[in-house]
């Protein structure tokens, strides 16, 4: 069985998001506790818990998540951005539900932390 995260409640719209897109494979929405101006989650509606646990057949999936991410950031009127993929908590991942953060809007520094 699979553990309900903040975001599968998102999904299944028992809490609200500030939504950005939606398509049948994921939704992007504005984070709670932004690091940057620009701070969008694009999440897959299949619940994946982290990028270790995605499969050959998520393939497509994993793709259509950064391109739908390279599309709101420049939608966003970003021209440099970072795309981040936290997997496995000593990684910085809280949130057991896949997710890529588009972050832009503000110099980013190296390492980032």
């Amino acid at each position: 069985m699979t553990k309900e995260t903040i975001f599968t409640s998102i999904l299944n719209g028992k809490i609200k998001c500030d939504e950005v897109y939606s398509d049948e494979l994921c939704l992007a929405f504005r984070d709670i506790q932004p690091q940057a101006p620009t701070h969008i989650l694009v999440i897959p509606r299949k619940n994946i818990s982290s990028l270790k646990e995605a499969e050959e057949k998520d393939i497509n999936l994993l793709g259509h998540l950064l391109f739908v991410g390279s599309k709101i950031a420049k939608e966003e009127g970003l021209e440099n951005w970072r795309t981040v993929i936290n997997t496995g908590e000593t990684a910085g991942q809280t949130v057991f539900h896949l997710h890529i953060h588009i972050i832009g809007g503000r110099d980013m520094t190296w390492p980032p932390g």
